[in-house]
């Protein structure tokens, strides 16, 4: 906390540089609400710094009036490492994409989120490299068309969450560009957490991948189909709360009607239990 009481605006965390991203990008969401964000820290903006790697999420670091390293392919992990460890009163950020943090980097990534060091980690999920033009990248649906693969990608998608969660990563949550308040809360919860936090976050490549959420993003499926996660809290879902998600006699969860259950046979979400494998 500063020890003047700094007030901070948004605009206090734009930098003077040009943001060159494609238009409609989900990037310049990404980049309003961490913005937004940090205005509310009261925090010097000296005491926050953004590492990246390569790709179209990794120029990011230019559009912040904050301390900033534009690191090598895969790389930011290791870096933000160092600093964290070197100056343990800086706020250390990570910003990788599906493609910089989960082929050359991946290794980096995990070992990071293994040893838990304190840095949040924001991962732009496109399921494409958009920075060399369309490529499959580690999180594309198998059968993805694309240059690199005209006849269809035959490996099969890394699940960032699972692959968290599998490295005893100590702060895992996922949200979606446009939903900004959301994303927000997560950028909060994270900031708070001592140790390795993961934001993956759905964002749409409109030139690449356009629609590629659109299962979860519209407003019909969003309503239908997505699922909030609040701790303490009955894992619910549907335009009306209609649906939820229960545990049966044999331990496996189901997708039921929440007319069909009892209230203590639904699931309730715990975000601070041990074992990730029952929410």
């Amino acid at each position: 906390m500063s020890d003047t009481a700094t007030r901070y605006e948004r605009s206090d965390f734009q930098s003077d540089q040009e943001v060159r991203w494609c238009p409609g990008c989900g990037d310049y969401t990404i980049l309003a609400s961490v913005q937004t964000f940090l205005s509310t820290l009261d925090i010097d903006r000296d005491k926050h710094v953004f590492v990246s790697g390569i790709g179209c999420s990794s120029r990011f670091p230019y559009y912040l009036a904050t301390y900033g390293i534009h690191s090598v392919h895969g790389r930011a992990p290791a870096i933000a490492s160092g600093l964290a460890a070197a100056n343990p009163d800086l706020n250390v950020w990570v910003i990788t994409g599906d493609g910089d943090g989960l082929s050359i980097g991946g290794n980096h990534l995990i070992h990071a989120m293994r040893r838990n060091v304190n840095m949040n980690i924001l991962m732009f999920n496109n399921q494409i490299y958009g920075l060399t033009k369309g490529q499959y990248s580690p999180t594309s649906e198998v059968g993805k068309r694309t240059k690199s693969s005209p006849m269809g990608s035959i490996d099969y998608p890394f699940n960032p969450i699972s692959l968290a969660l599998g490295a005893e990563a100590t702060f895992v949550a996922r949200t979606i560009d446009m939903d900004r308040p959301h994303t927000a809360r997560m950028l909060q919860a994270a900031f708070e957490h001592r140790g390795s936090s993961l934001i993956e976050i759905y964002q749409n490549c409109n030139v690449f991948n356009d629609g590629q959420f659109d299962d979860v993003t519209k407003k019909q499926a969003r309503d239908e189909m997505m699922i909030n996660l609040e701790h303490g809290e009955p894992v619910t879902f549907g335009a009306e709360g209609q649906r939820a998600v229960a545990m049966g006699l044999d331990g496996q969860l189901r997708l039921v009607e929440r007319s069909d259950v009892a209230d203590e046979e639904i699931l309730v979400h715990d975000a601070h239990r041990h074992d990730p494998s029952l929410a």
